[in-house]
């Protein structure tokens, strides 16, 4: 027993584990209410430049001092999520240097090839993970008694993100929302100490710690985010449903305390 206390296993060779290969990424929650939102008017042709890290926060020792506590594929995140709700047609900017580049080859390999312009779009999405707060809220218990114990520890961080959608034609801040989630952490303790003979001495330790994926919860901040972006344009008039009854649907309804400021309709 002391043996399986103390030693750290791994799978014998030839052996891998289920979770050593790679495997989609399992849908959030919020995921899944993104794509059963209620149809819109129109698809809405949208572009996504960048969207930034702003919290200025690394990962807590041991780690990296160059590790960022929070992913920097934000932008790939929220393409996603767009194409997930079926609410916008995200249009290539990020790498658009390299499309406009291939158009270049295509065009001078074939002149006669004719390309057809560029979509243009009629709205940015725009945004940032703008706050990333440590030990929001920590705690834990324990006990012990005749040299047998158990203790749980637990901690809360907290990752908040904002997005706003922006009118190409003049510029104006159509909605902005902003959306957190936490990020939970957890560590379970047992052991056991007492002496079984003289100068024999018996200790016997286990533990278990659980850290949820920084990534999955911007993931799912942002899809939140989008929702509520969603539901506060159509509130708004920024855009259309393609049936207004839809406005009751259960998964507006989540968000029917969070009613969004006039905006402009673009469509």
């Amino acid at each position: 027993m002391t043996l399986v206390g103390c030693a750290s296993f791994s799978p014998p060779k030839g052996q891998t584990s289920i979770r050593d290969r790679a495997q989609p990424l399992s849908a959030t929650v919020t995921r899944n209410a993104l794509t059963k939102l209620p149809p819109p008017l129109a698809p809405i042709p949208a572009a996504v430049y960048n969207i930034k890290d702003q919290t200025g926060q690394y990962k807590p020792s041991p780690s990296n001092g160059f590790s960022t506590a929070v992913m920097q594929g934000a932008t790939s995140v929220l393409v996603k999520a767009l194409l997930d709700s079926r609410w916008f047609i995200p249009l290539e900017r990020e790498g658009l240097q390299n499309l406009l580049t291939e158009r270049k080859i295509i065009r001078a390999r074939d002149s006669k090839k004719d390309l057809s312009n560029l979509a243009a779009a009629s709205v940015i999405i725009e945004g940032s993970i703008i706050a990333y707060d440590s030990n929001v809220r920590t705690g834990g218990a324990g006990a012990k008694y005749l040299g047998i114990g158990l203790s749980e520890q637990y901690r809360e961080d907290q990752v908040t993100v904002n997005l706003r959608a922006i009118n190409v034609n003049n510029g104006r801040i159509l909605q902005s929302v902003t959306s957190t989630k936490m990020i939970f952490s957890r560590q379970l303790d047992s052991g056991a100490f007492g002496y079984i003979r003289f100068k024999k001495l018996l200790e016997i330790e286990s533990g278990y710690s659980y850290n949820e994926p920084a990534q999955l919860c911007v993931i799912d901040a942002i899809e939140s985010a989008l929702i509520q972006l969603i539901y506060e344009g159509v509130v708004g008039g920024t855009w259309k449903l393609k049936n207004p009854a839809d406005i009751d649907s259960p998964i507006f309804t989540h968000y029917a305390g969070q009613n969004g400021p006039e905006g402009q309709a673009i469509m």
